[in-house]
């Protein structure tokens, strides 16, 4: 077993000690969905640490904001007055306190200090600082804050509610933090990554399940490890899935299972290479990426059916026991199968009692009993059974097709043809797909693109195929951007067709949906969301496509990324001074963008003046006329109490005091 490092875990006294500097947790009731009556009702605990959307001072360019949803676990666990590792509610955020590979108080009480004094000089609630991972040279700062259910729960307690509460909870902070981070129990952590891959519809950020062999705070451990890398990633790469981060290796959650009760490579991705593999650098497969193929804003889908079973054959089975878990209420059946999707063809009965239930609606899917491979229809004994109505799971894992199934199931608009066909589909990256466009390089402007990469890499004495992967990683996303800013629409299209990754990006970390946005090529846009780009993506000065298009004042490409589930990514105070700037300067147009794309009118700046206020202050009438029919707060009062109303009847704007009585009566 291994020895307690000297950090509050293992001094009861000095765990006390950190409970009681630890914030109160605000505890934040739910209603279950009641999929399982066996449930175990949770309550989520929301740290009162500085709440980071509350921050002015927040560098929205070197810092990254990850919530961190604590669900129980070994990775959590600390040692209680007895020495044995036990979870123990609070004490996660107080030890990590502690832990200066996972938390840099210095960092923190440099950024934040003053944050806590202005609370602390308004008589607001007390808070501590936000934890703060230590630097991690070429990356962001991860500033984090720990949510954690209680109870806190071992991971074969989780039921389906579980993972609607989960995907709730993911919703409900969606817009306020770059990434999420749950930390998970391993007995069940691939069917949650499973299932919360179906149930958050149209991702745009990343979402990384991890968990741990060994607790966080044991002086040997895999679980510090897997936290801190999850951290890195969730905050720093738009890697817009549900995935698995274990043992270095990023993998998609919905195809990846637990491999081992006792390795520390305890999950493995059997069927499909890693996203990321961690070693000195991050190595990222972009190509891999799963990338959406429609507009549409991200949504939680909250209802999952149970009655879905796992029957897995086996030699000499009753027929009985196949008629059983046939039998109503099941309505969807993952059928583990022989080798590439076999049954014994001599067994009739069987066939028979798969042929009616199918029959009575019955979604049956066949998946492989292997580890490695899926189901084909070439073998006899595989065939039988497609031509029985069952459907081929390819090479999804039997978790992944449970949930999908539960998931398919639960979609009450769609017929039961439209669910045969969704399961059959690729939804979340769960089957292998063939993209045999991507393997025919015969398309004279692709091959064009590629020549003049290979003239470049020949130029320089380029001759291992590193050096000149290295040569195409720099120029390929340029000729990308070009194509977009040119407009040309036939080299768009054949780098499309040939498997091209719409997310890369230039020097300036500028992707394709950057330039067409400042361009205003609103058809481009559209057809680059369509083809896996992302909304969420960021230059080097911070800015997304959403950014790019407000500043470029194009209506048509901002209402067209906002369809898509793009929002502003600014702070508040930083909102507040360019709106009041746009204001001051009386660009209205500006204005008009920004609040199509998101943006509060009301925002306040450092001075707590509102564009309203500096609309008055600089005598701009129209500027004035289009805040108030948008609806916005006229009452409000800067840092030295005054009103719009009052700063215009100081400087005896009579027009603008006129209009303002006007707008909510004489006061």
């Amino acid at each position: 077993m291994t020895e307690p490092i000297a950090i509050p875990d293992s001094n009861p006294s000095r765990l006390d000690h950190f409970l009681s500097r630890s914030p109160q947790f605000e505890i934040r009731d739910r209603t279950l969905s009641n999929v399982d009556d066996s449930t175990i009702p949770r309550k989520l605990r929301t740290s009162t640490s500085l709440d980071l959307n509350d921050c002015i001072t927040l560098d929205v360019k070197n810092e990254a904001k990850v919530l961190v949803l604590y669900t129980g676990g070994t990775i959590g666990m600390v040692r209680n007055a007895e020495g044995v590792l036990a979870p123990q509610p609070h004490a996660m955020e107080a030890t990590i306190r502690a832990t200066i590979n996972m938390h840099d108080e210095k960092y923190s009480n440099l950024r934040f200090q003053q944050e806590i004094r202005v609370r602390s000089s308004k008589n607001q609630d007390p808070c501590l600082l936000p934890l703060v991972l230590p630097h991690v040279p070429n990356h962001k700062r991860v500033i984090y804050s720990i949510y954690e259910y209680d109870p806190l729960l071992d991971s074969s307690n989780m039921t389906m509610d579980d993972w609607i509460t989960i995907a709730n909870d993911i919703k409900n902070a969606y817009e306020a933090f770059d990434g999420f981070v749950v930390l998970h129990g391993t007995d069940t952590l691939a069917y949650t990554a499973s299932a919360l891959s179906f149930m958050l519809e149209h991702l745009g950020k990343p979402v990384i399940i991890t968990g741990s062999q060994i607790p966080c705070f044991e002086t040997r451990s895999d679980g510090r490890d897997n936290f801190v890398g999850a951290l890195i990633l969730a905050g720093n790469y738009n890697i817009p899935e549900v995935t698995v981060y274990f043992r270095h290796q990023l993998m998609r959650g919905n195809r990846t299972i637990k491999v081992s009760s006792e390795d520390l490579d305890a999950f493995d991705s059997l069927n499909m290479p890693p996203l990321v593999k961690a070693g000195i650098d991050f190595e990222v497969d972009y190509n891999a990426i799963f990338q959406p193929k429609t507009i549409e804003k991200f949504r939680v889908h909250s209802m999952l059916n149970r009655n879905v079973v796992l029957l897995r054959l086996f030699p000499s089975i009753h027929s009985e026991t196949m008629a059983h878990f046939l039998m109503p209420p099941i309505q969807g059946v993952v059928l583990q199968c022989y080798g590439a999707g076999n049954i014994p063809t001599n067994r009739k009965d069987i066939l028979k009692h798969i042929k009616d239930a199918v029959a009575r609606g019955v979604i049956i899917l066949s998946v492989t009993q292997c580890s490695q491979g899926g189901v084909s229809p070439l073998y006899e004994t595989g065939k039988a059974l497609m031509d029985v109505g069952v459907l081929p799971g390819c090479d999804i894992t039997p978790e992944a097709a449970l949930t999908k199934l539960s998931y398919v199931l639960s979609k009450d608009e769609w017929s039961l043809e439209q669910k045969r066909e969704k399961m059959q589909a690729n939804l979340a990256g769960e089957i292998t797909v063939l993209n045999l466009k991507a393997k025919s390089r015969n398309d004279k402007v692709f091959l064009n693109e590629l020549e003049i990469i290979q003239e470049v890499a020949k130029s320089l004495n380029l001759t291992t195929s590193e050096e000149v992967k290295e040569v195409e990683k720099i120029l390929f996303p340029s000729i990308l951007c070009s194509a977009v800013y040119k407009g040309e629409i036939k080299t768009i299209m054949a780098l499309n067709d040939n498997g091209v990754n719409w997310g890369m990006s230039d020097y300036d970390q500028r992707t394709p949906l950057h330039v067409a946005a400042s361009e205003g090529k609103t058809e481009l846009v559209e057809y680059l969301l369509k083809n896996g780009a992302s909304v969420h993506a960021r230059d080097r000065n911070n800015d997304s496509p959403l950014r790019c298009a407000i500043d470029a004042e194009h209506e048509e490409v901002i209402a067209c990324l906002v369809s898509c589930g793009a929002h502003l990514l600014i702070g508040k105070s930083e909102l507040g001074e360019v709106l009041c700037s746009l204001a001051r300067q009386g660009k209205k147009k500006r204005l008009h963008c920004f609040m199509l794309g998101g943006a509060n009118l009301n925002v306040k700046n450092l001075t707590h003046q509102t564009a309203l206020h500096s609309a008055v202050e600089t005598g701009r009438i129209d500027i004035v006329e289009y805040l108030i029919t948008q609806g916005v707060k006229s009452k409000e009062q800067n840092l030295y109490g005054q009103t719009p109303l009052a700063i215009a009847t100081v400087l005896r704007r009579t027009e603008i005091s006129d209009m303002l009585r006007a707008y909510h009566g004489d006061f």
